[in-house]
């Protein structure tokens, strides 16, 4: 059971790791352990007849698995380093953009091809932003859409199935330094390699915790995100998003001076619900296929907070409103913006009239229970602000669902190569705290394998 390289997590930064490996080194031995099923066994059981709701299931579907949490993404890659983590700092601008758009080239070649590439350089709206006091951050956008994202994974483990050893269903319970290497121990057995990579997403975020305190790899706290999903009808913000796909837009409140940006935009997309750790937030994808369509339009509107000294749990923070958000309403809640200016819950009733009908079903209640007054005096600023670009935003029948909340890794301290104080162990994707999307997650894959070839 002995391996050149084992990456632990079958997220993008795991995927595209072991496919640069094989590719330039076709003899090298490398196994990947994933704690979530293969794709192919990844469903959901939320039916919308018999299950309505999450049942915490003892693996999230939606979360793990071959592809990630991004596998029943929006699959949007957006090659920019405006936003998507922080990778360029320890790479380079320049290699971090190369890297991302060699990403692309291999989804396009995997299924992705037809696809549309969007951009908002130098668009009519960035120019509209700026002079309604929004900022338009710039960035090429690839779609593929929830369907042909997972097209393209299909192809991409197709390719990988005979080269690589994969392990679908085993979690590793921990990582051992050894004279040759480490030692990744499973309930299944010991495993033991030269390099190790580990790329466990958001999700591994604890079990991530917990393998650098074992090894003291100093870390740093991470900010979390807080706030709600946004829906409302698709033609609101057809203008835009028909141009652009993908606008990334960010206000600084007047009352307060926070940072609140829209974060995942689904054009003509559903809401959905999402299981991290065993609670229950909501996100959003949409579909290439036009028959797979909604009428509406979702995005989230988030709010940064990073905490200090003397609280530093910045994840458990995100945490305590999410499971408030739980209690209240035995999972999502959902609120018309005309409810809550005006200070009353919605019911079943109000959501029923309104002219909108819901993609996700979710419990009427009051945001104004779960969100701190800052966070959701913000989100309220910035949808009366967007609503001077695309009209309508802020119409009483504007569906708001809470909480979602984007956990982030606390930091993890690595190199230039992205290797850590341990020679040969390597830390990536979102699990590092460093990269914040598919492509930037794919691209520090991609580089980790190229620096242990070259090796």
């Amino acid at each position: 059971m002995n391996y050149d390289v084992i990456i632990i997590g079958a997220g993008p930064g795991g995927i595209f790791a072991a496919y640069e490996l094989v590719k330039n080194k076709p003899e090298i031995k490398v196994a990947v352990f994933e704690s979530g099923h293969a794709l192919s066994r990844r469903r959901c059981p939320i039916d919308g007849d018999k299950i309505k709701t999450c049942i915490n299931c003892d693996c999230c579907s939606i979360m793990s698995g071959f592809g990630g949490a991004g596998a029943f993404s929006d699959g949007k890659y957006n090659i920019t380093n405006d936003f998507g983590g922080t990778l360029y700092e320890h790479i380079g601008k320049k290699q971090a953009l190369e890297l991302m758009k060699y990403v692309d080239e291999i989804n396009l070649k995997h299924g992705g091809e037809g696809t549309k590439l969007y951009s908002t350089a130098g668009t009519r709206f960035k120019t509209l932003c700026i002079q309604n006091d929004l900022h338009l951050l710039d960035a090429s956008v690839r779609h593929l859409g929830t369907d042909i994202n997972y097209i393209v994974l299909e192809n991409i483990y197709e390719y990988l199935k005979d080269k690589v050893d994969f392990f679908f269903d085993t979690p590793v319970q921990n990582v051992g330094k050894t004279d040759c290497g480490y030692e990744i121990k499973c309930k299944s057995g010991v495993y033991s390699c030269t390099e190790c990579i580990v790329s466990v997403g958001r999700s591994g975020s604890k079990w991530m915790e917990q393998v650098c305190k074992e090894l003291d790899i100093p870390t740093k706290s991470n900010r979390v995100d807080i706030g709600v999903r946004v829906e409302l009808p698709a033609e609101v913000f057809a203008h835009i998003t028909d141009e652009l796909y993908e606008s990334k837009i960010v206000y600084r409140t007047a009352e307060y001076g926070d940072r609140v940006r829209t974060f995942c935009m689904n054009p003509r997309g559903a809401v959905v619900n999402e299981n991290t750790n065993g609670i229950i937030t909501v996100n959003g994808h949409s579909y290439e296929d036009p028959k797979k369509q909604t009428g509406n339009t979702n995005f989230a509107l988030l709010v940064a907070k990073h905490f200090s000294e003397p609280f530093k749990d910045s994840n458990g923070y995100g945490e305590s409103i999410a499971r408030l958000s739980n209690m209240l309403g035995g999972g999502v809640i959902v609120q018309r913006f005309g409810d809550l200016i005006r200070g009353r819950r919605s019911n079943q009733n109000r959501i029923d009239e309104a002219f909108i009908t819901p993609t996700l079903n979710a419990t009427p209640g009051d945001l104004s229970l779960v969100l701190p007054k800052r966070i959701l005096d913000g989100i309220i600023e910035m949808i009366y602000a967007l609503d001077k670009v695309a009209p309508g935003t802020a119409n009483d029948d504007t569906l708001l669902y809470g909480v979602e909340v984007k956990f982030y890794n606390m930091e993890v301290e690595v190199d230039n190569n992205l290797e850590s104080c341990h020679k040969g162990l390597y830390i990536i994707g979102d699990g590092s705290g460093i990269t914040h999307s598919l492509s930037h997650a794919s691209a520090s894959g991609v580089y980790v394998a190229r620096n242990i070839v070259n090796k």
